[in-house]
């Protein structure tokens, strides 16, 4: 297992070259570049805004002078990393077997790749973020320390996942119809679009173990982090942080040794 990630350190140079060839092949036909790659997340932002922060402003359960538009922002690109990661982290390898079959690394290397170009796409919108925090009433403090922990654990989530997901999705072709319903429930189970403190008055204090349940979701801790970054109330309890970090942890271990299970099977089905 630490073979496999030493691996991709000594492999990092080509791991950096097909980051930046996603990147490259994605945008280089589009006038607006990586703009686009803000497009999305901005207008679901927008979308959620006008139907939570103006609709149903009197209910959003937000501290006092913390703009809507903060809080949807900071949810909204997290998952969007998340997202798109694992969309395309899953055909990772079914959709590079020439180059898998041609370059001398790690196969690891192609699916951790998509997890680091997303975040690339991440850290092109963090300035929005600054603005919003700015503007709608963030906090700037030692809480911006939560950023490190955010990130951290999200990429190695991902990673995990991405290692699963690209294996088996050679060997079934079912996984990607399956993950299209999958990421629509974790987007609404993952308190992405409303505060977590609704589901607290839902469910506290006599549901108290759908609750916990609830938090077992790693990404309820991780996008709690992503937001307590400008919002220091909402940052995650110890349950939610430890069951986001635990969780996380487990998956990259168990993801990296099912993929290496899996390898000689993916290199003969590609």
């Amino acid at each position: 297992m630490t073979t496999g990630f030493t691996a991709l350190l000594r492999h990092r140079h080509a791991l950096s070259v097909l980051v930046r060839r996603d990147l490259a092949v994605k945008y280089q036909s589009t006038v607006m570049g990586y703009v686009w790659s803000l497009i999305e997340p901005l207008g679901l932002a927008m979308i959620y805004w006008f139907v939570f922060g103006v609709l149903f402003s009197n209910s959003t359960g937000l501290p006092e002078g913390v703009g809507y538009p903060l809080f949807i922002v900071s949810g909204i690109f997290a998952y969007q990393w998340f997202s798109s990661a694992i969309g395309e982290g899953t055909k990772a390898l079914g959709g590079q077997s020439s180059l898998i079959t041609v370059m001398k690394v790690p196969r690891e290397v192609f699916p951790v790749s998509k997890v680091f170009a997303r975040f690339a796409e991440y850290v092109v919108g963090f300035p929005i973020l600054l603005v919003m925090a700015v503007v709608y009433g963030g906090t700037f403090g030692i809480n911006l320390l939560w950023l490190i922990p955010a990130i951290l654990v999200e990429a190695i989530l991902l990673t995990g996942m991405v290692f699963i997901l690209s294996a088996i999705n050679v060997l079934f072709k079912d996984v990607q119809r399956f993950m299209s319903l999958f990421m629509r429930v974790l987007f609404y189970a993952s308190s992405v679009i409303y505060p977590l403190t609704k589901v607290q008055e839902a469910l506290l204090p006599n549901h108290e173990l759908i609750y916990k349940l609830y938090s077992l979701n790693p990404l309820v801790g991780i996008f709690e982090m992503h937001r307590a970054v400008w919002i220091p109330s909402f940052a995650p309890d110890w349950f939610q942080l430890c069951s986001a970090v635990g969780i996380s942890v487990f998956l990259l271990f168990f993801g990296r040794w099912i993929f290496y299970k899996l390898e000689p099977r993916v290199l003969k089905a590609l």
